[in-house]
């Protein structure tokens, strides 16, 4: 069983900074992490006017959800390793990057050139197209709705899952990614923080610009 489940959408900015820091602290101590699925898109279908957001928020959450159809193809095939190096590939262009119009122009294209860069079957992008994903993806975002309530965004952790001491929240969001014993520092902060008896939410509002770096 996972140390950590991780749902994700890879459009979200905050979701891939808090990534990073998750891989670096499993680079640190020795923990299992399973990459599950979020998407924006439905979760704002019946609540967001797209027609009052900036220019291209709709396509770029679409984009979200065709993304994650990719790492669950590579889920079904390949497995949760699988899927994170699908991540890292789409969340890198999409971020560190900035290709987010590559992916508006020619989203299975750009995935596939993506997935052959980083030696993953490039035929994986065909699933962009492939509804029959969308039912995990809806089922795996629901699942992480109920462990935290509505109103939320990405990422969803949850620690220990299945365990005496399985919490779960929206967050962290950070602006930049903690390295080394910073990393560590945090994760166990957050760690108790998440697993404590009662705890319902902690919050501010302010936050500095997305740093990739």
């Amino acid at each position: 069983m996972a140390d950590l489940d991780f749902f994700f959408d890879p459009v979200c900015p905050w979701a891939w900074i808090t990534s990073r820091w998750v891989t670096e602290v499993q680079q640190l101590r020795d923990y299992e992490v399973s990459w599950k699925f979020i998407s924006l898109k439905m979760i704002n279908q019946d609540s967001m006017d797209y027609s009052k957001m900036p220019a291209g928020y709709k396509d770029i959450h679409a984009a979200g959800t065709y993304g994650l159809r990719v790492a669950a193809k590579a889920r079904s095939v390949a497995g949760n390793e699988a899927v994170a190096k699908v991540y890292t590939a789409l969340g890198t262009s999409l971020h560190n990057k900035q290709e987010r119009e590559l992916f508006v122009a020619d989203i299975e294209g750009h995935i596939a050139k993506l997935l052959g860069e980083e030696g993953l079957p490039v035929e994986w992008a065909k699933a962009v197209n492939d509804e029959t994903f969308d039912r995990l993806i809806s089922d795996e975002t629901q699942i992480a709705l109920d462990r935290t309530g509505k109103d939320v965004g990405t990422p969803i952790i949850t620690f220990n899952p299945g365990g005496v001491r399985e919490g779960s929240f929206f967050g962290p969001v950070i602006s930049t990614i903690p390295r080394g014993d910073e990393a560590v520092r945090l994760w166990d902060a957050i760690e108790v923080i998440a697993t404590a008896s009662g705890m319902a939410e902690l919050k501010r509002s302010l936050r500095a610009r997305p740093s990739f770096d």
